[in-house]
């Protein structure tokens, strides 16, 4: 395989269906995205561990959204880990590539170094929030955190709030190849059983702490494909995932070659942030001038920076809120 060959696979989403056991789902490269998402901030390693594994979630999870909608995955605990957010916004048009942000907070006298990211979120919940645009009602599910990884709490989420049988394979790290520098690559598999599986499991819920597992949603041959396809992705070796020499259609065909899989396009996606000026101004818009004198820096402006970018924006305070003098413009 040549390095263009290799390259060619990063920051994509490659939607695939084993029609054998009627299962859909998704290979993810991200490369660059990650790399700009967490050059962003100097994370600590938990921290870095778990905004990379969102990342990876959201890309697979947002593959499925329609033109100009945008996914937010957003992790809240109690914990030192407070919040991971990430936002997927779809193409804006057909063959565009999707955009990915992410931002996480957290309480740095509170994080341990030694331990796993995802064990000091403690008690929380992970949301997904579905913006259909404008005019539209966003919708939101939410799962309490539980298993052991960020994935096994979509699983659940997926369990829960849509009763789709859902399955992870996720992995991450800094990657390195010769005569290039470090850079951080996530790789992952999702699978999916189809819509038509058993609504509810009459055998009750499985899951930790009584919630639902993907395996109480299904019966019959849909749970002897699930099985299946499950032991077979069981198998997947983490370099397959985030190594420079497997690419994802190699990687289905030496996984799920009997279940005759199916691809299809194949989704770009690079990093993206949706912060702008306007949307500054309009943030502001509901403060009185009073309110902008207490926001007004000794240099005589306001300032607001994005966490998601970084970017800083300056404003005159006379332009801003809703006694502005020139109607909000600078």
């Amino acid at each position: 395989m040549t390095l263009g060959a290799q390259i060619a696979w990063d920051d994509t989403v490659l939607p695939f269906q084993l029609d054998k056991a009627d299962v859909r789902g998704r290979v993810a490269r991200v490369d660059g995205v990650l790399d700009t998402v967490l050059s962003q901030h100097r994370y600590p390693a938990p921290i870095e561990d778990l905004v990379a594994e969102a990342v990876l979630l959201t890309a697979m999870i947002g593959q499925t959204l329609k033109l100009r909608w945008r996914l937010s995955l957003q992790v809240r605990g109690k914990g030192a880990a407070r919040l991971i957010a990430t936002d997927y916004y779809a193409p804006t048009a057909d063959g565009a590539p999707a955009r990915i942000r992410a931002w996480a907070s957290f309480d740095n006298e509170r994080l341990s170094l030694t331990d796993r990211g995802f064990d000091q979120i403690g008690e929380g919940y992970l949301a997904i929030i579905i913006d259909q645009g404008e005019g539209m009602q966003p919708y939101q599910g939410i799962t309490p955190i539980a298993g052991q990884s960020l994935s096994d709490c979509a699983e659940t989420y997926f369990a829960q709030s849509e009763q789709l049988p859902t399955r992870f394979s996720t992995a991450h790290g800094r990657n390195q190849m010769a005569g290039q520098a470090e850079h951080w690559r996530a790789g992952g598999v999702m699978l999916q059983h189809m819509p038509k599986a058993s609504p509810y499991a009459q055998g009750g819920a499985t899951g930790d702490n009584g919630l639902l597992h993907a395996r109480d949603l299904v019966s019959g041959d849909d749970a002897e494909n699930w099985s299946r396809v499950n032991i077979l992705l069981d198998t997947v070796e983490e370099l397959e995932l985030i190594g420079p020499s497997v690419q994802p259609t190699d990687l289905l065909l030496r996984l799920f070659n009997e279940e005759e899989p199916r691809v299809y396009d194949a989704q770009r996606i690079e990093f993206g942030c949706s912060c702008s000026e306007d949307k500054v101004r309009q943030s502001l818009s509901i403060y009185s001038a009073k309110d902008i004198g207490h926001m007004t820096t000794p240099e005589g402006t306001v300032t607001a920076d994005c966490q998601f970018c970084g970017a800083h924006y300056v404003l005159d305070p006379k332009s801003v809120g809703f006694e502005a003098s020139n109607g909000g413009k600078a």
